[in-house]
């Protein structure tokens, strides 16, 4: 039968909403207080703290491991593999972005759920940094495929499969993507910013969200192979990257290249991902150019300043001019070396009265939290081009009680605006329209 995916964010995150507690009124606009419970994982799926929006296209995106996911099961990595594969992702796009400058916005060529009727949920990652959507097909043999919940997905059984001969336009087009022939069928192979591979045949099926929304003759890869670790038991990658291959380029004509999702919380509360125009009003949102690179791959915002505990950190725009990176998979934001500085020494200086712990990997922010029933947390604010204001969730801030940011190695490198920031915002992608959309509160 065809492909029915079914989209999950593959976010490896930790912290819950944050309730909190009533500050005195000329503290309100500094600090927020959250109740030490907050930050634990909870055993059971809330489900929604806020409705998705309606009359749209959309599928239920969760944190991988947790109550709400699919991948339940799955074995959740240690803090230490976390940050281990995060940084070789940040590696990875700074390599690929080490001879680009960043430009305006310019017309250029999840994680949910999808439903086979004969297979089963197929649940992928979403991925906003890479172009080729791909699922593990049969034969699949383990090793070197990679366990997953799902059934497997078998092409042969689908009447609406079709491979590409090697001499297809489609199959020509693939560029780097591609990866000779077998059998005359077109064979594709992408390797990630971490170091992990996928590689099989580059075929057709249709793609179908819900009774309306399909799409007909959907190119994806079907994965035989990989390399590294893809330990989340997923089935697959959503990517939704500006090259032709990906997901939003396919569906441009129907969706106009405009996609949006909201990271939740935490593992206990569901958010979504969004293709199309959301039903909001353009009032919900602020609103910042998008930035884009040589590798039409990636989409950026440009930072100009970042205020802690309502004081700005005294860090002039053009440190952040080299763009930031936004990117789905990426847990922790990196900053250039001189703003991060200045937001760590802010930081510290507004969590004074908490007892300080050792680092833990990349995280040189760290506290020990022992007996503690509410934290007095500086809020932080990113403040991007054109005055765009965000104000982050509290579960942006802390990631297993460490201040959730890193350095970069220069100023030069493009900063990364990770997942753990971007939680409960819902984060609105108009590529043809070179914007970058952020409501607050909005999951």
């Amino acid at each position: 039968m065809p492909l029915v995916p079914s989209l999950f964010l593959l976010l490896l995150l930790h912290l819950s909403c944050s309730p909190t507690v009533q500050l005195a009124a000329a503290d309100e606009h500094k600090y927020t207080l959250v109740a030490m419970s907050s930050l634990k994982p909870k055993a059971t799926c809330s489900g929604y703290r806020v409705s998705p929006p309606q009359n749209i296209t959309w599928v239920p995106l969760n944190h991988p491991h947790g109550p709400c996911s699919p991948l339940s099961d799955a074995a959740t990595p240690s803090l230490a593999e976390l940050l281990h594969h995060d940084q070789l992702r940040v590696d990875g796009i700074h390599m690929r972005l080490s001879n680009d400058t960043p430009g305006d916005s310019k017309k250029t060529q999840s994680d949910q759920n999808y439903q086979t009727e004969s297979y089963g949920n197929v649940t992928f990652v979403l991925d906003t940094a890479s172009d080729v959507p791909w699922v593990q097909c049969l034969p699949c043999p383990i090793p070197p495929c990679h366990p997953q919940v799902d059934s497997f997905y078998d092409p042969s059984r689908s009447p609406s499969s079709a491979p590409f001969s090697c001499t297809s336009p489609t199959c020509t087009g693939l560029g780097t993507y591609a990866n000779g022939c077998v059998n005359n069928q077109c064979q594709y192979r992408v390797v990630y910013p971490d170091g992990t591979s996928t590689s099989g045949s580059y075929i057709a099926d249709l793609l179908t969200f819900d009774a309306s929304n399909a799409v007909p003759s959907f190119k994806f890869g079907c994965s035989h192979a990989e390399q590294g670790s893809f330990d989340s038991r997923a089935a697959g990658i959503l990517a939704l990257g500006g090259g032709p291959e990906s997901l939003l380029s396919q569906t441009a004509s129907r969706y106009g290249k405009v996609f949006a999702y909201c990271i939740p919380a935490s593992s206990s509360y569901s958010g979504f991902f969004i293709l199309g125009v959301p039903s909001l009003a353009s009032s919900r949102y602020v609103v910042t150019p998008m930035v884009r690179f040589s590798q039409a791959t990636f989409y950026g915002v440009r930072l100009r300043a970042i205020t802690v505990g309502g004081q700005p950190l005294g860090v002039g725009p053009t440190v952040f001019a080299a763009g930031s990176v936004l990117d789905s998979r990426t847990d922790i934001t990196r900053l250039p070396p001189t703003a991060y500085q200045a937001l760590r020494a802010a930081f510290r200086s507004s969590m004074s009265m908490y007892r300080s712990a050792p680092p833990k990997g990349i995280l040189d922010t760290c506290y020990d939290f022992t007996g503690v029933v509410n934290i007095k947390l500086p809020k932080i604010t990113l403040v991007f081009d054109r005055n765009a204001v965000v104000v982050l969730d509290s579960s942006g801030i802390l990631f297993h009680d460490c201040l959730a940011f890193a350095s970069n190695a220069n100023d030069r490198m493009p900063g990364i605006l990770g997942s753990v920031q971007q939680q409960t915002i819902e984060v609105l992608y108009n590529v043809d329209g070179g914007t970058v959309g952020f409501r607050q509160g909005a999951c």
